[in-house]
């Protein structure tokens, strides 16, 4: 990914950006959404400091650096001197994902639904929408949007080939997994929202267990999850805490 950028920008900017943007999409993809919505705003960081580079400047280091102030400086950057998407355009994405990860928690009622899931979201289509931008900004017209864009995503597939979706349907690619365990990384993947204990049943069949099989394991794992009393199925702390212990013991197929 880097020699899509390098040159242009400085290479020590675009490798920490990308690092923070893998670090991002895996925290995002395993539910965990202020550890993501966190390297999202350590994305725009490094992602002003390329761009400021670029333009000829260089960026305060340490606790000196002020991610705003390296936004104004862009956007007053005189007209015709860099490109507007450089000047403009990304910092003022930039803006955006950095508010949301400054102020996470703190401009939201206690009473309110948790909006750390569409925090998240937000910020991570904003930060794919700034790295498609500046990979077509770099190769000079040599590849549209929907090029770029696909060059993000299939950076994320690479990085991310143990969970898959396909039309609605969830499956995992660990070795080993029980039945009880696919059950497990299903209700931690819909988490916070609720699953029918029927998909879930049909997920764990899905991974080549019997029928009869899915139904005890999802009864075996009945204390990690609550169970609304019409079958609908939702994640508890501790279901999560078992699906990383699975993610980070089981080996990827």
């Amino acid at each position: 990914m880097d020699n899509l950028l390098v040159p242009p920008f400085n290479k020590k900017h675009i490798a920490a950006a990308l690092d923070h943007y893998s670090q991002m999409v895996a925290r995002f993809h395993r539910g965990e959404w202020e550890p993501a919505i966190a390297r999202s705003g350590k994305f725009v960081e490094a992602m002003l400091k390329a761009l400021y580079v670029y333009t000829g400047n260089t960026p305060a280091s340490g606790r000196a650096f002020k991610a705003g102030q390296i936004i104004t400086n862009l956007q007053t950057i005189l007209v015709g001197s860099a490109n507007d998407s450089i000047r403009l355009v990304i910092p003022r994405a930039c803006q955006f994902i950095y508010d949301v990860a400054s102020n996470r928690g703190a401009r939201h009622d206690p009473d309110e639904v948790d909006p750390n899931q569409m925090d998240a979201n937000a910020v991570v289509m904003n930060c794919s929408w700034i790295l498609a931008e500046i990979i077509r900004f770099a190769q000079k017209g040599m590849l549209n949007m929907d090029q770029t864009q696909g060059i993000v995503e299939s950076l994320t597939q690479r990085k991310y080939p143990t969970i898959e979706h396909v039309d609605g349907r969830i499956y995992f690619h660990y070795q080993g997994l029980s039945a009880p365990d696919v059950g497990t990384l299903v209700l931690a993947d819909v988490y916070p929202k609720r699953i029918m204990s029927s998909e879930v049943v049909q997920t764990i069949v899905r991974h080549h267990f019997s029928f009869k099989n899915a139904t005890v394991a999802l009864r075996r794992i009945n204390h990690l999850y609550d169970d609304d009393g019409t079958g609908r199925l939702k994640a508890l702390g501790t279901c999560l805490l078992k699906a990383e212990t699975i993610m980070q013991t089981k080996k990827p197929m």
